[in-house]
């Protein structure tokens, strides 16, 4: 029994159109009746299409998908899917917009198996190192931006001259919640919020 080939496309949402995937993986020769296609998320892989792809797949058939994100989210969830269907499973995988990653086996002593294994290590290397490397710009941003003085978060109100009076009326029990709102021309709540905040200090 000769192996099978199968396609998987997968679009981020149901007003995505798959055509572009779809005329990729036919030029590629793979039947319209093999490909799989889910229009959701990679939220998870509770993907229907997904699921049946992988219950179909056995050793020796061949995946061909567009391009690596298909499989995931983010590398790790990528190498894991790749795990599974390249060691648990089997099977081979061709990724069309990226001919190093292709497992099946080549006319050299080096198998396509570990060079595309090799090559998705280091893509995902490098996806972890650009994401520790933003990170630590982002961060290093904020301690520049903060020595320059700059505050972040919500900006604090310009809270009126008589609020500390009618705030201290107002804990000191002269003065009900409403009453105090009222003379400031705040609402209850954000009376509350600022009375609130003045207590732990986040108004000076």
């Amino acid at each position: 029994m000769s192996n099978s080939i199968y396609g998987y496309i997968r679009v981020s949402s149901k007003d995505q159109n798959e055509a572009r995937q779809i005329i990729a993986l036919g030029e590629y020769g793979v039947p319209s009746s093999c490909i799989f296609t889910d229009k959701q998320s990679g939220k998870n892989f509770e993907r229907p299409a997904y699921k049946q792809l992988l219950s179909e797949l056995t050793a020796g058939d061949l995946l061909i998908i567009k391009s690596i994100d298909r499989l995931g989210r983010n590398y790790d969830e990528i190498i894991e899917q790749w795990r599974i269907i390249t060691k648990e499973i089997q099977a081979d995988i061709v990724v069309l917009d990226m001919p190093l990653l292709d497992t099946r086996k080549k006319s050299s002593d080096l198998t396509g198996t570990f060079i595309a294994d090799l090559v998705l290590q280091i893509l995902s290397y490098v996806a972890q190192t650009e994401r520790e490397f933003i990170k630590q710009r982002q961060a290093e941003g904020i301690a520049a931006a903060k020595a320059k003085g700059v505050h972040f978060g919500r900006k604090a109100m310009d809270l009126p001259p008589e609020f500390e009076a009618v705030r201290q009326d107002y804990i000191n029990g002269k003065l009900s919640l409403s009453e105090g709102a009222e003379i400031l021309g705040m609402s209850k709540s954000t009376f509350h919020r600022y009375v609130r905040a003045k207590s732990q200090n986040i108004y000076k």
